[in-house]
Parts: C-alpha cells; sequence; structure tokens
C-alpha cells in the first residue's frame, strides 16, 4: 500500500521537532509510514504545502494531510488526535 500520510516541517521548528517525536511513535505503534518534507530549506516542498494549505486553513507548521480523506491537522496537536488523523476513513 502507497503511504498517504504526510508530513511537512520546518528543520529549526520547535513545534515541528516536538510533532516529529508523536509521528514517529505513530508509525511504530501503528505500523503506518508517513512520508515527510522539510519546507524551509526546500522551494519544491515548500510550493506543495501552500499548494495543498491554499485556503490557509493552516498557515503554518507542523502540516500534516491525510491524502486519502484530505483531512488536516495544524500545529501541535495530542497524540490521540494524530492517530485519529491517521486512521480517518
Amino acid at each position: 500500500m502507497q503511504p498517504y500520510l504526510e508530513e511537512y516541517f520546518g528543520l529549526e521548528c520547535e513545534h515541528c521537532i516536538r510533532m516529529q517525536e508523536l509521528s514517529k511513535r505513530l508509525e511504530q505503534v501503528e505500523g503506518v509510514t508517513i512520508v515527510r518534507f522539510e519546507v524551509w530549506h526546500n522551494k519544491e516542498n515548500m510550493a506543495r504545502v501552500e499548494q495543498l494549505d491554499k485556503d490557509n486553513k493552516c498557515g503554518g507548521l507542523p502540516f500534516f494531510i491525510n491524502t486519502k480523506t484530505g483531512k488536516i491537522l495544524c500545529g501541535e496537536v495530542s497524540y490521540d488526535e494524530l492517530v485519529s488523523w491517521a486512521k480517518s476513513e
């Protein structure tokens, strides 16, 4: 199965660093794959997240999208919210 969970982050972003700890835990516990894209140092990835967030629902990082459902998460959320996002149908 092709990965459908995406995480966009900035290398130096404190919120992103904390969320990566949770997203890596999610991968280990739930057996899912999250594809990660660094955006502050990669113009292509920045353009992609800007396109995904074109309605400016999030407007910042970290930005998570479940491409299967279109559900997004913005900023820091709880581990339970992250699990719910990943498992949403």
